[in-house]
C-alpha cells in the first residue's frame, strides 16, 4: 500500500479560495467577467460589522488569477483593520482588476466594473487604488452610488494620494520620536521605496523638512522628475535593503519585508504607504522586534486616504479630515505604548484594538 502526500500547494488549488492562507473569515468574494469589455475582477468583502466594506479598486497586470485572488484578500483583510484602527464605522473591502491600466483599462471596462459594484446594493463602496485615477471614479459613479473619491466637481472629496502621504509622515515622525527620542527628521537617511501619487508626495513633505531622503521605483524616468523636483537622490545601491539609511519607506506593492529581506535591512525605523508590508505577520514582525527596528503598522499610517474618501459619507470637510489624519502620529505612539505594556509586535498591538472594537459593536448588535 501506498500512500500520497498532498503538498500545502496541492492543498490550495483543491480549496482556492477558503484554502488560501489569506482566506481569514471574509464574509464574501465575488468573481467579476464581462466578455465586451474585457473586465475580470475580484472583490472582496471581508468584514462588514462596523459597517459597509469600504476599500480601493487596484488594477494590475497579476502574472496569474491566483496571484490576483491572494492580493484581494489580503487587502480586504487589511481595509478591516484600517477602519476599525482609525475609528471609522466601515467594514473591510476591496476590489482588483486584471489587466494592465495604461492599455487596457476604458471607460467602458470601468462602467461595467460600476455595475457590478452595484449589484452588491452597498455592501461594497469602492475608491480609488494602484492603476485608477479621479475621472475613473467619476466613470464609476455614473452607473452606481457606491463609490468614493469622486472629483470636487462632483462633490466628492477627490484624489485621496495627498492625504494618505501626510498620515504616512505622520506615523513616520511618531515611530521616530519613539526609536529616536524625537520626532525631527531633518538629517534623517530615508529611503522611500515606490514614488507613485504617495510616495512623491511624501518625498515632498521629507525634503521640505530636510531630511537627506533616497527614493527608489522601477520607473526610471519617474525617478529622474522626482529627483531633480525634490533635490531627492537616486538610490543606485546594489542591495536597497541593506542601504545604510535610518528609515526605510516602502511605498509600493507590499510584502517587501519578507524571509529574503528581514535580515538585511539596516534601518531602525519601517513606515510607509504600501499595504501588506509583512509578507507574514506572524513571523517578520517578531523577527523585525528581536531586531530592535521599529515597525509602524501600514494599516494604520496609510489610513489618510480612507478618511479623506470618508468624508464623503460622513460629511466632513477637508480640514477635519487633514486634522482627523494629523491623529495619526498620536494613535501610533499609542500603538507602540499598548506593544510594549502587553509585550506585543506593533502590528498585533494594532490589531487586537481594532478587533476588539469590532467585537464590542457585534455585541451591540446582537442586543
Amino acid at each position: 500500500m501506498t500512500s500520497e502526500i498532498t503538498s500545502a500547494k496541492e492543498l490550495q488549488k483543491m480549496d482556492p479560495v477558503f484554502g488560501q492562507l489569506s482566506f481569514d473569515n471574509h464574509e464574501q468574494i465575488v468573481f467579476c467577467n464581462d466578455k465586451d469589455t474585457g473586465l475580470k475582477a475580484i472583490i472582496g468583502i471581508h468584514n462588514s460589522i462596523l459597517g459597509p466594506a469600504l476599500g480601493g479598486t487596484r488594477m494590475w497586470n497579476y502574472a496569474n488569477e491566483w496571484e490576483a485572488l491572494n492580493d484581494v484578500l489580503r487587502l480586504s483583510r487589511g481595509m478591516t483593520y484600517k477602519s476599525a484602527i482609525t475609528g471609522l464605522n466601515l467594514g473591510g473591502g476591496k476590489a482588483v482588476i486584471i489587466g494592465d491600466a495604461k492599455t487596457q483599462k476604458t471607460p467602458e471596462l470601468m462602467r461595467k466594473f460600476g455595475e457590478f459594484v452595484h449589484s452588491l446594493s452597498g455592501r461594497y463602496i469602492t475608491a480609488e487604488d494602484m492603476g485608477m485615477e479621479t475621472k475613473d471614479m467619476d466613470t464609476v459613479r455614473d452607473v452606481t452610488p457606491y463609490v468614493t473619491g469622486i472629483s470636487e466637481s462632483r462633490g466628492g472629496s477627490g484624489n485621496p494620494s495627498p492625504v494618505t502621504a501626510f498620515g504616512v509622515y505622520m506615523g513616520m515622525k511618531a515611530a521616530a520620536k519613539y526609536q529616536f527620542g524625537s520626532d525631527k527628521l531633518d538629517g534623517k537617511k530615508i529611503l522611500v521605496q515606490g514614488i507613485g501619487h504617495v510616495g512623491e508626495t511624501l518625498v515632498d513633505y521629507l525634503t521640505k523638512e530636510g531630511a537627506l531622503v533616497q527614493i527608489s521605483d522601477i520607473n526610471e524616468s519617474r525617478l529622474s522628475d522626482v529627483s531633480a523636483k525634490y533635490g531627492a537622490t537616486i538610490f543606485t545601491g546594489n542591495d536597497l535593503y541593506a542601504a545604510d539609511v535610518d528609515i526605510y519607506s516602502p511605498c509600493a506593492l507590499g510584502a517587501t519585508i519578507n524571509d529574503d529581506t528581514v535580515y538585511r535591512i539596516n534601518a531602525k525605523v519601517i513606515a510607509g504607504a504600501a499595504n501588506n508590508q509583512l509578507a507574514n505577520e506572524n513571523v517578520h514582525g517578531p523577527i523585525l522586534q528581536e531586531r530592535g527596528i521599529v515597525y509602524a503598522p501600514d494599516f494604520l499610517i496609510n489610513a489618510g486616504g480612507i478618511i479623506n474618501v470618508y468624508a464623503e459619507i460622513a460629511h466632513y470637510d477637508k480640514a477635519e479630515s487633514m486634522r482627523r489624519t494629523e491623529n495619526i502620529y498620536n494613535t501610533t505612539l499609542e500603538i507602540f505604548d499598548y506593544a510594549d505594556k502587553n509585550k506585543l509586535t506593533p502590528q498585533k498591538a494594532a490589531m487586537a484594538i481594532a478587533e476588539n472594537r469590532i467585537e464590542e459593536r457585534k455585541k451591540e448588535n446582537a442586543k
